[in-house]
């Protein structure tokens, strides 16, 4: 069966409540998008926020950060770093206190200083913003999947993660991993 019928079959599935095809297979960005709203429309998608403090420093410019997450390895990678970007470390030990790049212009709409001063590593204490998500809980007959984040770098979303998405822009739509959920994120309703 080719690839694009296979896709098509798996998201068709999901969508009719039926179990996806045994094998992971890459999904576009629009399919998972359709994914956020199917779940939507069957009420499964709720809103969240980002509520746990943060580490931060500045990025190196050419600095690529890969976001590794204890038990489960590499989650994914970014983009090299520019003049401004900054490096996010989330204080969550479930997941071994991941790191992230956050684009210059995303982080000052994202994150404030709590104003305590930067240790001698370069780290300081930031708070979310508590930008708004929405998301929905993959469950088992979605399977494991995956799909190209927006950033470029290709993410495996599996049963238990969430698929976020920022409500006033739907193509920012990517998969946090469950214990990184659970630990960083507050559950609006």
């Amino acid at each position: 069966m080719p690839k694009t019928a296979m896709l098509a079959l798996g998201l068709g599935a999901i969508l009719m409540g039926e179990p996806a095809p045994t094998c992971a297979a890459d999904r576009t960005p629009e399919e998972v998008r359709a994914l956020v709203k199917d779940a939507n429309a069957r009420g499964l998608v709720r809103r969240a926020m980002k509520t746990k403090l943060v580490d931060v420093r500045p990025a190196r410019p050419g600095e690529v950060i890969v976001t590794i997450l204890a038990g489960e390895g590499k989650e994914t990678q970014s983009r090299p770093a520019i003049e401004g970007d900054r490096v996010v470390r989330n204080r969550c030990g479930a997941t071994g206190n991941e790191e992230y790049l956050v684009a210059a212009d995303k982080f000052e709409e994202r994150y404030e200083s709590t104003g305590k001063p930067a240790g001698a590593d370069g780290w300081q204490e930031y708070r979310p913003l508590g930008k708004v998500v929405r998301f929905f809980l993959l469950k088992p007959e979605h399977g494991e999947f995956a799909f190209t984040a927006p950033w470029g770098e290709r993410m495996i979303a599996k049963p238990g993660d969430a698929i976020v998405q920022d409500p006033k822009d739907p193509n920012d739509t990517y998969r946090v991993a469950a214990a990184a959920f659970a630990c960083t994120y507050e559950i609006l309703d």
